[in-house]
C-alpha cells in the first residue's frame, strides 16, 4: 500500500510537469492533457508491478507522446496538425529554463498555471482547470469536492479547453507588463481551492482535506519557482497555520467545535513550525500584501497557548491594516468579530449594522451567525436564537447547520 501510495504522490507531481512540456512542445492543450491521462493511467497500471522506470518523468513525457502520435496518425488528424503547427508561435521558454535544460528536465509548472488561470477563463473554469490540469485530480473527485454531477464538471472543464483553443491562449509566461495581475489570479485560485476544502460551501462535510491538500502542494509548487516572493510565501504560511487546527475542528461524530473550544494539543505541531517562520522571514522582508496579514493573524491565532490569551488588540490592528490593502465584506465581518472580542460585543454589533446594507452580504449565513454570536455574549439570548435558526436555514454545510442549530436549542433550554 505504501509503494501504491508513493506511486500516486508521484504521478500527481509529474502531471503538470509532463502536460507543460507536451504543451510547450506541440500545442493542443486539449490533445496534450488526454494524452497525458493515459499515460498516467498507464503507469499507475505498470509502475507498482514492474517498479519505477529509472526516468520516472521521461517514462511518462514518451508514452504521452506516443499516445500523440498515434491520435495524429489518421490523414484528417495530420491535416489539423499541420495547420496548428504552422500558426504557432515558438513559446519563450527561457523564463523558468535556459535553453540547454533538455525538454524533460524543465519545470513548466507555472507556465501551465498561468494558462490554467488566464483572465479569458471564468473563475469556476480557472479552479476547475487548475485542479484537473495541475493538481491531477480526475473530473470525478473534482466533480465530488463540489458536489455537481461528474457531467456537469466534465462540461465545464471541456468549455475551458475550447477557450483555451478559440482564443489562442499562448503557452508561455505574460508579459512583465502582466506578471502582478496574472500572478494575483494564480495565487487567488489557489486560495479560492484552500476555502473550500476548509469549510466546504455544502454537503455532509466540514471540510475537503483533498483540496486543502492539492492547495499546499500547488502553493509550494510556486514558492519553488518564486522562492522570493512574499505574498507567495505569505500565502502558504497561512493555508499551512490554518490548515494545522485541521484534527481539532471536529469532534469524533464529526460536529463543528469553533476556535475557542479545541484542544490546541492536536493542532499540528509541524505545519505550525514552518508557518511562523515564513511569517517571520516575510514581514521583516519589506512591504507585505494581503496573504502575509492574513497569515500574521493566524499566527497570532497559533502563538496563544488557549483562547483567552489570544491578542485581540494586534488581531484588530492587523485586520485595519487588511481593510486598508483589501477590502472586501468578509475581512469587514471577520475584523467585527475582533474589535467584539478587544471592546465588548456592542462595538461589534455596531460594526456589523454597516454590512447590512453590503448586497454581497445579503442572505449570507455567516454575518446572521457572528449576529447571534455577539447578541449572546452581549446577554440578549432571545434575539440571538432568531439569528442562530436563520443562519441555519441560510447555510448549505450540514455540519455548520447542525452546530447552529444547537445553539438556538440551547438557547431555547435555558429561556425554558
Amino acid at each position: 500500500m505504501k509503494s501504491e501510495a508513493r506511486i500516486e504522490d508521484l504521478l500527481r507531481e509529474m502531471a503538470p510537469q509532463v502536460l507543460g512540456a507536451l504543451v510547450r512542445r506541440y500545442g493542443q492543450f486539449e490533445a496534450c492533457e488526454d494524452a497525458v491521462q493515459e499515460a498516467l493511467l498507464a503507469a499507475a497500471i505498470q509502475w507498482p508491478n514492474q517498479g519505477l522506470p529509472d526516468h520516472p518523468r521521461a517514462w511518462l513525457t514518451a508514452v504521452a507522446s506516443r499516445r500523440l502520435a498515434d491520435q495524429w496518425r489518421s490523414e484528417h488528424s495530420r491535416r489539423r496538425r499541420e495547420v496548428t503547427v504552422a500558426a504557432m508561435v515558438p513559446a519563450d521558454e527561457s523564463v523558468t529554463a535556459g535553453p540547454d535544460v533538455p525538454p524533460t528536465q524543465r519545470d513548466d509548472t507555472l507556465t501551465l498555471l498561468f494558462m490554467c488561470c488566464h483572465p479569458a477563463l471564468s473563475p469556476p473554469s480557472q479552479v476547475a482547470l487548475t485542479l484537473r490540469a495541475v493538481g491531477g485530480l480526475t473530473t470525478a473527485q473534482i466533480a465530488a469536492a463540489f458536489l455537481v454531477p461528474e457531467a456537469t464538471m466534465t462540461q465545464r472543464i471541456g468549455r475551458a479547453k475550447q477557450r483555451i483553443k478559440a482564443t489562442g491562449i499562448p503557452f508561455r509566461m505574460p508579459p512583465p507588463s502582466e506578471w502582478d495581475d496574472r500572478l494575483r489570479v494564480v495565487l487567488h485560485v489557489l486560495y479560492l481551492i484552500f476555502n473550500e476544502g476548509y469549510t466546504a460551501s455544502s454537503g455532509p462535510d466540514l471540510q475537503r482535506s483533498e483540496l486543502t491538500g492539492e492547495a499546499i502542494r500547488l502553493t509550494r509548487a510556486v514558492r519553488r519557482l518564486l522562492p522570493d516572493h512574499d505574498e507567495v510565501a505569505g500565502l502558504l504560511a497561512l493555508m499551512l497555520l490554518t490548515d494545522a487546527r485541521r484534527h481539532a475542528r471536529t469532534g469524533p461524530d464529526g460536529a463543528l467545535i469553533p476556535l475557542a473550544d479545541q484542544d490546541r494539543s492536536l493542532w499540528h505541531a509541524a505545519s505550525i513550525k514552518e508557518g511562523l517562520a515564513l511569517v517571520t522571514r516575510t514581514l521583516a522582508s519589506g512591504p507585505v500584501g494581503p496573504y502575509q496579514i492574513e497569515a500574521a493573524i493566524a499566527a497570532v491565532h497559533t502563538e496563544a497557548p488557549d483562547a483567552q490569551d489570544t491578542d485581540w488588540p494586534q488581531i484588530v490592528a492587523l485586520y485595519d491594516l487588511l481593510k486598508h490593502l483589501s477590502p472586501s465584506p468578509m475581512v469587514s465581518l471577520n475584523h467585527a468579530v475582533a474589535v467584539a472580542m478587544a471592546q465588548g460585543p456592542k462595538a461589534g454589533l455596531d460594526l456589523l449594522k454597516t454590512l447590512d446594507a453590503d448586497d454581497r452580504m445579503a442572505g449570507h449565513h455567516r454575518l446572521d451567525a457572528v449576529r447571534a454570536h455577539l447578541l449572546e455574549t452581549a446577554g440578549e439570548p432571545a434575539a440571538a436564537q432568531v439569528c442562530y435558526r436563520r443562519a441555519a436555514r441560510r447555510t448549505t454545510s450540514l455540519p455548520e447547520r447542525r452546530y447552529l442549530d444547537a445553539r438556538a436549542a440551547r438557547l431555547a433550554g435555558a429561556d425554558g
